[in-house]
């Protein structure tokens, strides 16, 4: 007698146990479906969780692949291809985190905070799966993004019969998957909401950690000061969440809190990831800086068997997703089968290099030893690797005047240009901008994009960088040349008139500019509201826009030196 399911998928049978009730410590229940081979051969089982909703997921049996600017594509369907998961010999657990879909228990905060920590959820789960007859004891996990973010506070908790994970796009530091450089970026209310054609998290009991730690009266009081932020009492959805928070309660506890500190420290997988010690596979594709970086920061971090790939440019994969599979179960042939297939014989770390689209191997990041050399912003809109010997007097600032959104729809932007390269120019790693800038009001954004620019005028995007001026505070300990670090604990509002450096941080990235090529960067206060880029992302990956009007001068003169400060490989450099 079977206690399962059978679907058909083209010409494939899949079993799968539906509804399956997961006991937590605490009593609280979480639900699951297990999709497997039709027979009773137990097999490792690959698990996927998150706040989306399994039913969401199981759309990856019916529903083609979709890529940007597809509006079929919906961000959430991350939890990996279902048929080929069977097909490959696992079986694939899908699950609802507690508090929503149709698990039990009620969710405090976002990712590792209040009521039950999620890792402890995902411990218990793991060790439910193991002992199933249908599953012969190893567990690896499986899915992007908020799965993948998952799969690193499982691992933190050390469930015995979890072996291996396999991690792509996560986002590990918190605050920098909300604010970038400081500046609200609206991602994660489109994972929270559903805007922008996201399907959002499944809600069923979730509270905020904010509503939770604060009596009404004191929240109101801080709501009105959140409101003085004029960025923030600009845009109505903000002000919407802010009067309304019961509404969108994840999302309000993200708006509620503009600085790094405990309470975005505590939802870090990066903090609880030096206790992993199972064998971790890390991987992200270029053009996300932020993603980039926290994998980075991840590989670092971790102390048991660990890879790190850096893929190409574009930045979005499939929805359902499909990409990455090859590698993946290559990496859970290996530990969850004991199949001797080389793959632990290979380079820790690969990383794709646009332009010459080379792969790169090595033991650590970068793959290449670097130098970094500055390139100077001058007048006439230019790029050097010579500085400016004239003073202000003589090389007045380039500047622009931006109108808040709410009566303009024209994003000013400012842009310097290299001479084209003579010869193929390597970079590879993070950067920084150093930029001496006068606004007249006491906060703007810098938004910083760098482009690869061929001789017909098509670009690519580099890589970005973004700060929030009020917050240019540096933490001095951790910066280094070329790799600038801000504390983000705190908003020093800026001295209307008075020229100040603002050190911006460039997430890394690796590219050859082949000859004929140029480097362009561009400077604004907003983003440009469509472009060739921004069609590859979602509708609401773009960052909060500056709710006052303000005037920017860019001072590139010998007391003032502007410049980007960039990673060339040690060939490039000399």
């Amino acid at each position: 007698m079977t206690d399962f399911q059978t679907l058909r998928a083209g010409e494939a049978r899949i079993a799968v146990r539906k509804d399956l009730r997961v006991p937590m410590r605490d009593g609280v229940e979480l639900a699951a479906d297990a999709y497997h081979q039709p027979d009773q051969t137990p097999r490792p089982a690959l698990i996927a969780m998150s706040a989306y909703g399994k039913e969401l997921q199981a759309l990856a049996l019916t529903t083609p692949p979709q890529r940007r600017p597809s509006p079929m594509w919906d961000g959430c369907i991350e939890a990996g291809d279902i048929a080929r998961v069977v097909r490959e010999g696992y079986v694939h657990v899908i699950g609802d985190m507690r508090g929503t879909g149709d698990s039990g228990g009620e969710m405090i905060g976002n990712y590792n905070f209040g009521g039950v920590a999620q890792g402890q959820d995902l411990y218990d789960l793991v060790e439910w799966v193991a002992a199933q007859p249908w599953c012969d004891g190893n567990v690896g996990m499986i899915g992007i993004s908020y799965f993948g973010s998952m799969q690193v506070l499982a691992a933190a908790e050390r469930p015995p019969h979890l072996k291996a994970i396999f991690v792509s796009g996560g986002h590990f530091d918190f605050y920098e998957t909300t604010y970038h450089g400081g500046v609200m970026w609206f991602m994660p209310r489109a994972a929270r909401e559903g805007r922008g054609g996201d399907s959002s998290i499944a809600h069923t009991n979730v509270r905020s950690r904010m509503q939770q730690l604060h009596s009404p009266e004191v929240l109101a009081k801080l709501v009105e000061q959140r409101l003085q932020d004029p960025d923030v009492a600009a845009w109505p959805n903000l002000v919407h969440v802010l009067k309304y928070p019961k509404n969108r309660e994840f999302w309000f506890d993200i708006i509620m809190n503009p600085f790094d500190g405990d309470w975005y420290e505590e939802r870090n997988p990066i903090t609880l990831a030096s206790n992993i010690d199972i064998p971790v596979y890390l991987q992200i594709d270029q053009g996300r800086g932020w993603t980039v970086d926290g994998h980075i920061e991840l590989f670092d971090v971790l102390g048991g068997p660990k890879k790190l790939d850096i893929g190409s440019y574009p930045p979005m994969q499939s929805r359902p997703w499909i990409e990455e599979h090859d590698t993946m179960f290559r990496w859970y042939e290996y530990w969850l089968k004991g199949v001797e297939n080389g793959i632990m014989d290979e380079p820790a770390v690969s990383v794709f290099v646009e332009g010459t689209r080379e792969v790169l191997t090595a033991a650590q990041w970068p793959p290449r030893e670097i130098a970094y050399r500055p390139l100077y912003l001058r007048p006439r809109r230019k790029l050097s690797f010579e500085p400016e010997y004239m003073g202000a007097e003589y090389a007045a600032p380039d500047g622009f005047y931006q109108a808040p959104l709410t009566v303009t729809d024209k994003v000013e932007v400012l842009d310097w240009s290299s001479e084209p390269f003579e010869a193929p120019t390597e970079m590879i790693g993070s950067g920084a901008a150093h930029l001496f800038v006068e606004i007249d009001q006491p906060d703007t954004n810098f938004i910083l994009r760098l482009w690869d620019e061929a001789p017909g005028g098509k670009r690519q995007l580099i890589t970005t960088g973004y700060l929030k001026a009020s917050q240019r505070e540096l933490d001095e300990a951790r910066s280094s040349e070329g790799d600038p670090h801000h504390p983000h604990t705190r908003a020093v509002p800026v001295e209307p008139g008075k020229i100040e450096e603002y050190v911006l941080r460039l997430y890394p990235f690796a590219a050859t500019f082949r000859p004929g090529h140029r480097l362009v960067v561009e400077l604004s206060n907003d983003e440009p509201l469509a472009d060739a880029h921004n069609a590859l992302l979602p509708p609401d990956a773009f960052h909060l826009p500056v709710g006052r009007p303000v005037t920017h001068k860019t001072y590139r003169d010998a007391a003032h030196p502007s410049r980007l400060v960039l990673p060339f490989t040690r060939a490039s450099a000399e």
